[in-house]
């Protein structure tokens, strides 16, 4: 955060505006990626020469509207020696560079919607020859240029620019043009009106499970970041592992750098939810104005719990405030720009239909593509990083004993049902482990999945019996024991009974149910996973596929009649005795689909991190009494869904109270460390 600066003495630069003795302050400052992180470039520079994206200004002759084109020309190749540091770069003679990158450009609309600010200054300071281009974008992507500066020497540049236009969406952003000679970007930075008040004060939470090595680069990042923790109050770890982190090696040279700031407390496993709740318990009891919430499997850009905490200074009304999750091991793709939750169906999904998963700014970056340019308003931010108001957590509470999974995504629908917003903030994110190696839906999460879902849409569901949760919960069934998944059909089977026992047994479940899943686990053979094919006997088909093609694929029409079919087959049809000897067929991962599984009668199927393998085998008996089960189940949940929705409403406010919590803390902390 910058200290105030009164311009009216400043020296302006040839062509500079009028100084009117407005005192300014830092919102945003540019910033460059070190040397070792190279890969990520186009998330702070667009070194290609994109102008934008090109809106048709009428319709066809059918009345359709054509679609937008992009013009851009191929990216040119960034060079490490060019990068001085992590304020400034240096741009080759003739050449030209665009901050209208994820994360140097304004997000100018999300500044407008939510904060005090109603105008800006881009400040900008260089030396040598060239030219400095402002640029604006509208909610469609449309690039419109606001203002260009001849710069020569040492310049120092300001561009007072509006918010008002920003309604829907939008960017600022601007370029630099090199001459004859290297044009040297000094420094950066968007600044806003001064106000009188202090930055507000964090507790920066991560929770952790033996991911040491995780936790100690992102306390020596913070360490070598003394801007990031010119605020932080405390940084606390929450370590819930059997690998501790002040055992790890490095870890007391780091915690010198940190200080005194750092404080370690270890607890038993209580999932994300029991940790991240921590954190906003100690947040509350040491004082602070804000909770961040932080992932152990991440590497933040330090510069992001600044942008954070400067735009949640400004909100005009209490704000969550998160940031996005990137690829940590591609850097570029960006896995989500914000996430509803839909209301009928209860799922997160996208908020708009242009919006993409997994968007890679290397292919195309913020200048080439429209629907980043349109504001994306949420209903929450997954806690990888968000930042919470600790008046939000007072009025509200703290989160749902959940263990893991719903935790972040309720919380946010509660906080929006009290009148407080989410806000993805773009240009402040961490690098986190893709979704891509994980599938959560299969295996020991998927009880946690089903059950807190469940828990979710009766809280906060707007329809009659939650929309189609119940439906959509008996379908998840049938396709997973079709598939010979019992071990994840059972799990959900556990996850129904616990939500029909009602709210009050959630806190004593927080600490036992993981270990009771991984022993009924352990029972069944598709939950068994070994890391070698040569584990298991080598595949062989009875006899060969009709007409040499495998399982095809039903279509819409004919799903239902061909699900049905197929259930009837599995129940009445005996497994061959060779299937029990010899898996049939290996399955990829990727290839793991319900109705291709649904035709064999075992087969072994590899994890989605590619760790292993296991072996699914058909059993008629164990299908017969877990569909059943899952029917009485759901028919349960249909007839109590009413009087269990007022149950979980009116405990709500006791589960997540700090006294509720303070209980369960004194029950499982084992040790703390100063």
């Amino acid at each position: 955060m910058s200290v105030p600066t009164d311009t009216k003495n400043q020296n302006k630069a040839e062509g500079g505006a009028a100084e009117t003795g407005q005192q300014w302050q830092t919102l945003q400052r540019v910033i460059l990626p070190s040397a070792s992180q190279m890969d990520t470039v186009p998330l702070y520079m667009d070194m290609g020469t994109a102008t934008g994206i090109q809106l048709p200004t009428a319709g066809d002759r059918d009345g359709k509207t054509p679609k937008a084109r992009t013009i851009s020309s191929p990216t040119k190749e960034a060079h490490v020696e060019d990068f001085l540091s992590r304020h400034s770069t240096s741009v080759r003679s003739g050449e030209r560079v665009s901050f209208g990158s994820y994360f140097n450009a304004f997000p100018a609309s999300y500044w407008r919607r939510w904060t005090t600010v109603d105008k800006v200054r881009l400040q900008v300071r260089t030396q040598g020859a060239g030219s400095v281009i402002v640029y604006k974008s509208n909610a469609r992507g449309s690039l419109q240029r606001v203002d260009t500066r001849r710069v020569e020497g040492t310049a120092e540049n300001f561009f007072e620019l509006s918010l008002a236009p920003f309604g829907d969406g939008g960017w600022y952003w601007f370029d630099l043009l090199a001459g004859t000679e290297p044009l040297v970007m000094l420094d950066a930075e968007w600044q806003g009106p001064a106000v009188e008040t202090s930055p507000g004060s964090v507790t920066l939470q991560i929770t952790t499970l033996n991911k040491t090595d995780f936790c100690l680069n992102n306390l020596r990042l913070l360490a070598e970041s003394k801007e990031a923790l010119d605020h932080v109050q405390e940084i606390l770890i929450v370590d819930q592992g059997t690998q501790k982190l002040a055992d790890a090696d490095g870890f007391d040279d780091i915690k010198k750098m940190l200080n005194g700031k750092l404080r370690i407390i270890n607890q038993s496993n209580l999932g994300g939810s029991g940790g991240f709740a921590r954190g906003m318990f100690e947040a509350v009891e040491n004082g602070s104005d804000y909770a961040l919430l932080m992932d152990d499997d991440v590497v933040v850009e330090p510069e992001s719990i600044i942008r954070l905490l400067t735009f949640a200074d400004r909100c005009k009304t209490p704000t969550l405030v998160g940031g996005h999750m990137f690829d940590l091991y591609n850097r570029t793709v960006l896995h989500t720009f914000g996430e509803v939750v839909n209301p009928y169906r209860f799922q997160p999904s996208l908020p708009s239909d242009e919006m993409i998963l997994g968007h890679d700014f290397q292919s195309s970056n913020l200048r080439q593509t429209s629907w980043l340019h349109r504001r994306c308003d949420v209903d929450y931010n997954g806690w990888w990083m968000c930042l919470i108001p600790t008046q939000v957590i007072r009025e509200i509470g703290l989160s749902l004993p959940l263990f893991i999974k719903w935790d972040d995504s309720e919380y946010g629908l509660r906080a929006k049902a009290h009148g407080y917003s989410t806000v993805s903030l773009p240009g402040s994110a961490v690098w986190h482990v893709s979704w891509i190696d994980k599938d959560d839906l299969v295996g020991w999460q998927a009880y946690f999945h089903a059950r807190n879902r469940v828990v979710a849409a009766l809280l906060h569901s707007p329809y009659e019996f939650g929309g189609r949760v119940i439906k959509e919960s008996q379908y998840a069934d049938v396709k997973h024991l079709v598939s010979m998944q019992y071990a994840t059909a059972q799990g959900r089977q556990w996850a129904l009974e616990d939500v029909l026992k009602g709210p009050e047994a959630l806190p004593e479940l927080l600490p036992a149910k993981l270990p009771q899943i991984r022993e009924m686990m352990s029972a069944h053979p598709d939950a068994v996973f070994k890391p070698n094919p040569e584990d298991f006997p080598a595949a062989k088909m009875d006899k060969p596929p009709r007409r040499g093609h495998g399982p095809a694929q039903p279509s819409k029409i004919s799903l239902l009649p061909w699900a049905a079919k197929t259930v009837v087959r599995q129940l009445a049809s005996p497994v061959k005795e060779t299937s029990t000897e010899r898996p049939q067929t290996t399955i990829a991962h990727q290839d793991n689909r319900w109705w291709r599984m649904a035709q064999y009668d075992s087969a072994v199927v590899s994890n989605a991190e590619g760790t292993g393998a296991s072996w699914y085998k058909r059993d008629p008996k164990q299908l017969r009494k877990m569909l059943a089960e899952s029917a009485r189940l759901h028919s349960a949940l249909l007839k109590e869904w009413p009087a269990l929705s007022r149950k979980y409403k009116a405990a709500v406010a006791d589960l997540t109270s700090m006294e509720s919590w303070r209980k369960t803390f004194e029950q499982h902390t084992q040790n703390e460390i100063k």
